[in-house]
């Protein structure tokens, strides 16, 4: 049996004891008291708590355009990254949560006129993964879309949620430099850039192979 394709247990493996919220705001934290099975053995752990940060499905899109060579990401403050050795102000790919019952690709177009001014039409599923499963619920959705991008950068963002962003354009030529200068810090916007980087690669083969 593969690990691919069966996990080595289930959510059935876990015993939950108790759990309980210790708070809530933006984000909810709850206490969970639970044991799980343990690998090659029959015994569960004994019962430990672990505090589980809820948040909602998230989605993010990289938006590029191969005839411009060009690709778009977004800068803004994180106070995530508020003692961050670089800055706060974080270079990302634009991204949010989504609300309710919205479906990831809505959340993407929604978002993508937000912050970016950008209409995004035909999107093409990566990732869907936990960004920080130790501690954090929440799960994310990566995409990336083909599409037309402004002529220059901006400032977005919607006022009543306090957000103040950035929109900066990038060459292809500049990957590179970004995934080595240590500026990138974020799973979500490394990932799609590693994706770009191939995306490019695989166009450069094909233009060869038909001349």
């Amino acid at each position: 049996m593969s690990i691919v394709e069966h996990p080595s247990y289930i959510s059935e493996d876990v015993e939950i004891t108790s759990r309980e919220y210790v708070f809530r705001g933006f984000i909810q934290v709850e206490k969970v008291s639970l044991r799980h099975r343990l690998f090659n053995q029959s015994e569960y752990t004994p019962v430990i708590q672990r505090e589980l940060i809820q948040r909602p499905e998230a989605a993010g899109v990289l938006l590029y355009n191969d005839q411009k060579q060009q690709f778009a990401l977004i800068e803004q403050f994180r106070v995530g990254a508020l003692d961050d050795s670089h800055s706060p102000w974080q270079l990302e790919i634009i991204a949010g949560v989504l609300d309710g019952d919205e479906t990831p690709e809505s959340c993407i177009r929604r978002e993508s006129l937000e912050e970016s001014g950008c209409t995004v039409q035909d999107l093409q599923h990566l990732f869907s993964f936990y960004p920080s499963a130790g501690a954090c619920s929440e799960l994310f959705h990566l995409y990336v879309s083909e599409t037309d991008l402004p002529a220059e950068g901006g400032v977005f963002g919607v006022d009543n949620e306090g957000e103040n962003i950035q929109l900066h354009l990038f060459n292809y030529s500049e990957i590179q430099t970004l995934l080595d200068s240590g500026r990138l810090r974020n799973a979500p916007v490394i990932m799609a850039l590693q994706w770009l980087s191939q995306h490019i690669t695989t166009i450069i083969k094909s233009d060869e192979v038909g001349r």
